[in-house]
C-alpha cells in the first residue's frame, strides 16, 4: 500500500462498500471527484483525509501518508506503539508502516487518544531514555510552536522520517537545526509537524504496562 489512493479503495472496500460510486453516494461525494482521488489520477488533500477516512473509520493519518495504524486501538484506555526509536544515532523512528500495531501501551496521565508511545531501542538515547523505556507524544501533526525551541521533541522532516531530536533555531525563518541525543546535528531541515514529549516511562515500569493487541 504505497500510494494513498491504494489505502482509500482498501479502506473503502473493507468498510463495505463494492465499488467507488456505492461509497460516493452514501457520503455524498461528488462521483467523479471520489473516482479520481481512488484510482490516483487527482491526489487527495490531508483535510479531503480526514472526511475519507472519518467515513471508512480509519485514521487520516495512515490513510493520508502511511503513518502508524490504519485504525486506532480498539481497546479502551490503551493507544499504539507505532515503532522503535533510538536504534541508531540519527534518532529515527522506524515504523512498520501501514501495519496494525502488535503492542499497545495505556494512555498516559493527561494524556488523549491520539496518544502515541514509540519503544526506545539501544542506548544512544542514554540521558533521556533508556533501552526499553517508553516515550509519548500526541500524534496531532501541527507545525513546531515557539516553546519547543530548546527541548527534545518528535518531528516529521521533509524527507519523510519521523525523529526524536532537540529543536533549535536554523539559520532563518522556516528552517530547524536538529540536536541528537548522541550523533550529529542536522541543519536547516524543514518540517511537516512537530509534538512535544508528553511522558516518558523507564523500561522497568514499561515492561509492566505493555500489552499485546493481538
Amino acid at each position: 500500500m504505497d500510494k494513498p489512493s491504494d489505502r482509500l479503495r482498501q479502506a473503502r472496500l473493507e468498510a463495505g462498500y463494492e465499488t467507488a460510486a456505492a461509497a460516493a453516494e452514501a457520503f455524498g461525494w461528488n462521483r467523479n471527484t471520489y473516482a479520481s482521488n481512488e484510482n490516483g489520477n487527482a491526489p487527495f488533500s490531508f483535510r479531503r483525509s480526514k472526511e475519507y477516512a472519518a467515513a471508512f473509520k480509519v485514521r487520516p493519518e495512515w490513510l493520508y501518508d502511511a503513518l502508524g495504524p490504519m485504525r486506532d486501538s480498539a481497546r479502551e484506555g490503551f493507544v499504539p506503539i507505532l515503532g522503535h526509536v533510538g536504534a541508531n544515532p540519527d534518532g529515527v523512528v522506524l515504523f512498520a508502516t501501514g501495519q496494525e500495531p502488535t503492542d499497545l501501551a495505556p494512555i498516559p496521565p493527561g494524556g488523549t487518544t491520539r496518544a502515541r508511545a514509540l519503544r526506545v531501542v539501544g542506548h544512544s538515547m542514554r540521558g533521556l531514555a533508556d533501552d526499553g523505556a517508553l516515550i509519548y507524544f500526541e500524534d496531532q501533526r501541527t507545525p513546531p510552536t515557539p516553546d519547543m525551541l530548546g527541548h527534545v521533541v518528535v518531528v516529521e522532516v521533509d524527507t519523510d522520517e519521523v525523529l526524536v531530536k532537540r529543536l533549535l533555531r536554523g539559520s532563518r525563518a522556516g528552517l530547524y537545526d536538529l540536536e541528537s541525543v548522541a550523533g550529529p546535528t542536522r541543519q536547516d531541515a524543514r518540517l511537516r509537524w512537530a509534538a512535544h514529549i508528553t511522558a516518558i516511562i523507564p523500561p522497568f515500569q514499561a515492561r509492566r504496562i505493555i500489552q499485546s493487541a493481538l
